[in-house]
């Protein structure tokens, strides 16, 4: 194999990420399938499940609660620490932006206006279970649901191992749907069999699924339409060649298609960069995937930082790390980033394995105009309207009626005059 490198290029060679999130031959796919289960609910999502190899014939299509507690209790007792530990680091950061949101009211002519805010009734989290099993997106999806408020959380993965099984009795899953796909988000949809329809769908997931999240999102909310994994690292020569290397290779690793990034103003960090990806992907049990998304991934060479920051702005990147000495004095001057890792030791891994701040984040320059997974996800602002005086009232109703008429609707401006 030939050796693996990344494109050297300069900002104005670099391409844009932004892309659109599935392919019409993937969408087409999927929406025969959502389309299936939508009309023939069960018995539909069993024949896409045993056609695309995630049950068995006759297999059980839900996994309880009592179940998901058996494989929690017949985990290795480290194994489940880990597993308890993740959570509740998670736990505590979603708890955190839920207390940031309160309800407010506002006094109006006459009475008050406000906000609730609450959770969704009923969440689906997926989680891939395909070459990798993520019991870690378990955690990151219903862990934060639960904390939310969310009073019945699904979890979907395909042929679910006892670790995702486990995880999913840590974070609180009600049942584990052991179905993937595009089938699987169907069946969150629009219910199937034993499998309730949902309110939110939440999670990553292969094309396949992000395609039929694009389907049914306005039957449902959905959190985003992710693609491959993005890390950019903007580093200067106080960092550490190696460690920016093995960062890039843990993003490179989740797919061919997955997107490394390094980013400098000194041509020698770069070289220095590309050798040490060399030396690690030689021993590097995920190297074939790994150098494939090396080999698609760039080294950018800047002429200052000023550019170096516009590259990053630009790309607006799933994963920012700053691996530079005054990472936390220039972290304020970055825009656009799904999770920003400030200084070396801040590792993009540290985020994806529960230090708190969600690993579920936009990609593709989505990060323009969204943000990763959180609490706010499975909640509704919910405003409400109270008059209690009549006659205080008659001045906002007087206007109500003046605006109807400016826009032609005079059934509006007599309801409003009835309070006038």
């Amino acid at each position: 194999m030939a050796e693996a490198r990344l494109v050297r290029t300069t900002p104005a060679g670099l391409p844009e990420l932004r892309r659109d999130a599935v392919d019409a031959e993937t969408l087409a796919v999927a929406s025969a399938i959502v389309e299936d289960v939508r009309a023939r609910g069960e018995a539909a999502l069993r024949e896409h499940a045993a056609r695309l190899g995630d049950l068995q014939e006759g297999g059980a299509l839900v996994i309880e609660r009592p179940f998901l507690d058996a494989a929690l209790s017949t985990l290795d007792r480290a194994d489940r620490d880990l597993l308890e530990r993740s959570a509740e680091r998670i736990r505590t950061f979603a708890r955190a932006q839920r207390a940031a949101l309160t309800d407010a009211e506002v006094p109006v002519p006459g009475g008050a206006a406000g906000h609730t805010v609450a959770p969704v009734e009923r969440a689906g989290c997926y989680a891939p279970g395909g070459r990798f099993p993520l019991p870690s997106s378990v955690l990151m999806t219903a862990v934060t649901a639960r904390a939310a408020g969310v009073a019945e959380v699904w979890v979907a993965s395909p042929r679910p191992t006892q670790v995702t099984l486990a995880a999913a009795a840590v974070a609180g899953a009600d049942a584990v749907l052991a179905v993937g796909g595009a089938q699987a988000i169907a069946a969150l949809a629009y219910g199937a069999g034993p499998v309730p329809p949902v309110d939110v769908i939440v999670g990553p997931g292969n094309r396949f699924v992000t395609a039929a999240k694009q389907l049914v999102s306005g039957r449902v909310r959905i959190d985003m339409l992710a693609g491959p994994s993005e890390l950019v690292v903007l580093c200067d020569a106080t960092a550490d060649p190696e460690t920016v290397a093995a960062d890039l290779l843990a993003q490179a690793e989740h797919d061919p298609d997955a997107l490394p990034v390094v980013v400098s103003t000194d041509a020698a960090v770069l070289d220095a960069v590309d050798a040490a990806l060399a030396r690690q992907l030689a021993v590097l049990p995920t190297a074939p995937t790994a150098s494939l998304a090396v080999a698609g991934g760039y080294s950018v060479l800047c002429a200052d930082l000023d550019e170096a920051i516009a590259v990053c702005d630009r790309l607006a990147p799933e994963h920012l790390e700053l691996s530079l000495a005054s990472a936390a004095a220039l972290a304020p001057r970055f825009l656009h980033y799904g999770g920003l890792f400030i200084g070396e030791g801040s590792a993009e891994v540290l985020g994806d394995y529960g230090a708190g701040p969600n690993h579920v984040l936009p990609t593709g320059s989505t990060a323009r105009f969204s943000g990763g997974l959180s609490i706010f996800d499975f909640l509704r602002v919910r405003t409400w309207l109270r008059i209690d005086d009549t006659e205080a009232v008659r001045p906002l109703a007087r206007d109500a009626a003046q605006l109807a008429r400016l826009e032609g609707l005079e059934a509006h401006a007599r309801a409003a005059e009835r309070r006038s």
